[in-house]
């Protein structure tokens, strides 16, 4: 069924196109312009979180603090080995699957640990992208409980993940 969605569903915009008597094409190529406008507009963000994203790793930074905040999680239930893990997904979504695959290579995906990173990694996201990317183009200014709810909330679901993955 999934492989028929997408031309289903382009059918169905024609359709829809033609019974709202609207030029489908015309459509098209005005939302395509847009979207270009949308990458020129946003790409300086992604390049910069990218770079610094960069630095943090090939820094040595991400050792450090993981060390530093290893305890802290220990002591909520979050196993140390995942410490890294919490702390990049927070930065970038394909550094983090890099930490994902290492953990599941070192310690398996059936372990405690495994299942634990696995959930971690489903339950989070990359904030400061996605906060570079999005508030881009809004205009947005006074956001400034949201960094800190949404660390919050993605060290509360990685407790909650570890939690659940003890009884499953």
């Amino acid at each position: 069924m999934s492989a028929y969605f997408i031309p289903m569903l382009i059918v169905a915009l024609v359709v829809y196109s033609v019974y709202k008597r609207n030029n489908a094409y015309k459509s098209f190529v005005s939302g395509a312009k847009s979207s270009f406008e949308l990458v020129l507009t946003t790409f300086p963000y992604i390049v910069a979180i990218l770079v610094a994203v960069a630095l943090y790793q090939k820094s040595g930074l991400n050792v450090y603090v993981a060390n530093a905040i290893a305890p802290v999680l220990q002591v909520v239930g979050i196993p140390v080995e995942l410490t890294e893990l919490i702390v990049l997904k927070n930065f970038t979504g394909g550094g983090s699957f890099a930490i994902l695959e290492n953990i599941y290579a070192t310690y398996g995906v059936d372990t405690y640990i495994g299942k634990c990173a696995s959930v971690v990694m489903a339950s989070s996201e990359a904030i400061f992208y996605i906060t570079a990317v999005y508030f881009s183009k809004t205009k947005i200014e006074k956001f400034k409980y949201l960094i800190p709810l949404a660390l919050f909330m993605n060290i509360l679901s990685a407790i909650i993940a570890c939690w659940v993955c003890r009884f499953v």
